[in-house]
């Protein structure tokens, strides 16, 4: 019993194996080389950071005079034009000060005009020597005193009533209200410095105050275009223009970052101050110019068994002299051939490979810019591919299943005939 069970589990196992063998099947590589097209378009390189939105022209509007705030005229988002009436200080004692001051000019005016009397007769006198020199003097003296004292009121006048006018406080600007910092009732005190009551901005033109890391700053220039979004309207892209390039550094944490101004216009007032703003300033901008893939610099031609339809390289011409060469007998690709030339592979009608010269222009790490060497449509080898394909599997007899229907008909219909 037991050799009778071994042997049913080798013919398990040998049929088992008839089977794997016939159902398996056999793997060839396909290797194809991968061209890329000269093409026209353009060549940026950019440069990120973040910022702060802010008005271009923003003024905070005060008061140079001590007093109650009796009115406002302008609140929160009010827009305002030049000139226009949006505060009053409380009026009482400036124009007290003023009604002062005018008195005590027309004392000053009355006291000056009787002096300059005495003193003309005085000197009519002392000129003919019928008063003394002492009396003279004395006379002179008291008309330059109320001279003086006369004009010190004058201006003391002018004064008041610049105080009485800086009761009134207007917008020196077109622009919004963008915040207000006084209630009606409240004191404002004018000291060293002048009292905030509102700050107005222009909306309509704006600027981002970027932060520029270091390892960048030095590729950023006045007049480089930039694009921006902003949180509030993620949908939307700014542009932007890089107005001032701020040498003052800002460390934080050991992090280097330079201030970089970017002006915008605004003319929906969508942008407000303080927004933050994720940039992109174009370094560098090359539009409508022949570009290649920058990997076309590194191939090289190579021969591989068994390779069918693959193009044939051309003879690779011979290098300059002390030109550097790179595997053997070819010299590397990366290493120039003159000023900003490079060789590259171009794939001919006929499918060959043949080695050209082309002067380079800008590159960006990803694109190159082709300036002269080839045109617009030329294939230029980029890289070989490896494609891993599967045969039919190859089926195989076996002898321990039955054959097909029919076939041992055909064999007795043999036999019967013989």
């Amino acid at each position: 019993m037991k050799h009778y069970m071994l042997g049913m589990k080798m013919c398990a196992a040998a049929a088992a194996l008839l089977v794997a063998s016939a159902t398996s099947c056999s793997k060839k590589e396909k290797v194809s080389l991968q061209t890329a097209t000269v093409t026209r378009g353009e060549i940026t390189e950019s440069v990120t950071a973040t910022g702060t939105l802010e008005c271009i022209t923003q003024v905070d509007v005060g008061t140079q005079v001590t007093g109650i705030v009796a009115k406002l005229f302008a609140d929160f988002n009010s827009i305002v034009t030049e000139g226009q009436l949006i505060a009053e200080i409380d009026k009482t004692t400036l124009e007290a000060d003023l009604q002062s001051a005018d008195a005590q000019l027309e004392s000053a005016r009355l006291d000056y005009e009787y002096t300059k009397k005495n003193y003309e007769r005085d000197e009519a006198l002392h000129q003919k020597q019928l008063i003394s020199d002492y009396e003279y003097e004395t006379s002179r003296r008291d008309y330059l005193v109320a001279k003086a004292n006369y004009e010190r009121m004058q201006a003391n006048r002018v004064s008041a009533a610049r105080n009485l006018s800086y009761a009134e406080i207007t917008s020196p600007m077109d622009g919004i209200v963008i915040s207000r910092e006084v209630e009606i009732g409240q004191t404002v005190v004018s000291n060293m410095e002048v009292a905030n009551l509102f700050t107005i901005g222009d909306l309509d033109k704006m600027q981002v105050v970027a932060d520029v890391d270091e390892a960048d700053i030095g590729s950023v220039k006045v007049g480089q275009n930039a694009q921006f979004t902003v949180d509030a309207f993620p949908n939307d892209i700014f542009q932007g223009q890089v107005t001032q390039v701020r040498i003052s550094p800002t460390t934080d944490t050991n992090v280097t970052t330079y201030e970089v101004l970017i002006s915008t216009t605004n003319p929906d007032h969508k942008l407000i101050p303080g927004l933050t703003a994720n940039v992109t300033i174009k370094v560098m901008e090359e539009k409508d110019v022949l570009t290649l893939p920058i990997k076309v610099l590194r191939f090289e031609p190579m021969q591989f068994a068994d390779a069918e339809g693959l193009p044939v390289a051309g003879q690779m011409p011979e290098p300059p002299a002390g030109q550097p060469k790179g595997n053997g007998e070819i010299p590397d690709p990366l290493v120039s051939t003159g000023d900003n030339r490079r060789l590259v592979w171009v794939l001919t009608a006929d499918n060959r490979l043949e080695p050209t010269e082309i002067e380079m222009g800008v590159e960006n790490g990803i694109s190159v810019e082709v300036k002269s060497g080839l045109k617009e449509g030329d294939k230029v080898a980029l890289q070989y591919t490896t494609e891993v394909l599967e045969e039919a599997p190859e089926r195989e007899s076996n002898p321990f299943m039955p054959g097909p229907p029919g076939r041992d008909r055909d064999k007795n219909k043999n036999k019967g005939g013989e």
